[in-house]
Formats: C-alpha cells, sequence, structure tokens
C-alpha cells in the first residue's frame, strides 16, 4: 500500500471551514502522514533534512493549500525552495523523487466558473498551476490531476459535507493505488 504525506499548508487554517472539513474527512491509517507546515515551522526556519526524509518516506505528496494570488501561500514557496534541492530532488545525483506523485489538493474562493477561459479570473485553475508541474517534472515526479474545491465561500455545510466526503474517497482510491 502506498504510503501518503500530506503537506497542509494554510496560514489561517482557523478561518478555513473547507480545509477543516477536509482534514476531519482524511481517513485513519497508518499510511497516511499529516504535516502541517505553518504548525511546524511558524518561522519559517524550515529543517530541510527532516523534510526531505518524509519525502523519501512516502510514494504520493500531496500539497493541501488555497489558492493564493494564483499560486500557494509563501510557507509553500519556500519549502519547494529550500527542500528540493539541487543534487537531491534534481540535477546531477539529484534521484530521490523519482516516480513519487504529486498531487494539490487546492480550495478556491471563487468558483469554477470565475476559474474558466470566459470567466473573471480568465483562465482555468489548472492554468496556474504550471510551475508547480514543471517543479515535478524537473525532480522526476508524476504531476497529477489536481483535486479541487471551488467557490468555497459560496458552500453551504451539505456542500462542505459532499466535498469532504469526495476528498475522504479521493484519498482512500490513492490508498488503494487508484490514481487519475
Amino acid at each position: 500500500m502506498p504510503k501518503i504525506l500530506i503537506l497542509l499548508v494554510h496560514p489561517v487554517l482557523e478561518k478555513s471551514k473547507a480545509n477543516q472539513m477536509l482534514l476531519d474527512s482524511i481517513p485513519n491509517s497508518e499510511n497516511i502522514t499529516l504535516h502541517d507546515l505553518y504548525e511546524e515551522y511558524p518561522n519559517f526556519s524550515i529543517n530541510v533534512k527532516a523534510e526531505q526524509k518524509l519525502l523519501a518516506d512516502h510514494h504520493i505528496i500531496l500539497f493541501q493549500h488555497p489558492l493564493y494570488w494564483y499560486s500557494c501561500p509563501p510557507l509553500m514557496k519556500l519549502w519547494i525552495d529550500m527542500v528540493l534541492e539541487d543534487g537531491w530532488a534534481y540535477g546531477p545525483g539529484g534521484n530521490q523523487l523519482l516516480g513519487k506523485k504529486w498531487i494539490q489538493v487546492i480550495t478556491t474562493g471563487g468558483s469554477k466558473d470565475a476559474y474558466s477561459k470566459t470567466g473573471f479570473h480568465g483562465y482555468e485553475t489548472e492554468d496556474f498551476l504550471l510551475p508547480f508541474r514543471r517543479t515535478a517534472e524537473l525532480c522526476g515526479m508524476d504531476f497529477l490531476k489536481p483535486f479541487l474545491v471551488q467557490g468555497t465561500f459560496q458552500l453551504n455545510e451539505l456542500d462542505l459535507q459532499k466535498e469532504s466526503n469526495r476528498y475522504f474517497k479521493f484519498i482512500n482510491q490513492l490508498l488503494g493505488g487508484i490514481y487519475e
């Protein structure tokens, strides 16, 4: 069974009902490690070797985060810059992540329609993920389709519960070796 590392990267998690519900739906499994980067590194001082060990010990890496200004929260960007080192993650001798799966679990306040070619943002959410795709590819990782929860500002309790159930099923599929 594959081991999953969920890197939670939300700077104000207490204000995100959607992310809280997603977290609550993560199956209890010895093959899942939940790692809250803002809790672990409130001062942004990242322990690179510890993070690299976590990556090495897992097959599937989920980055759970909100879409911030068409990208990721600042700690996630710093984490990528620091942890995915030349000679470890890419470049000569940098083969530690070969074949691992990179999946982003992203929440957006804007709806799916807002993130479309004809919508407010003028692009689909996946279009904003090109830097992450290229990073994963540079590291020899398989960049898989993101798990999106969109329009979170408009979702009611029932909608949030449906998304939570969808996430639970998604993680169980990953544990079962079923990838999109």
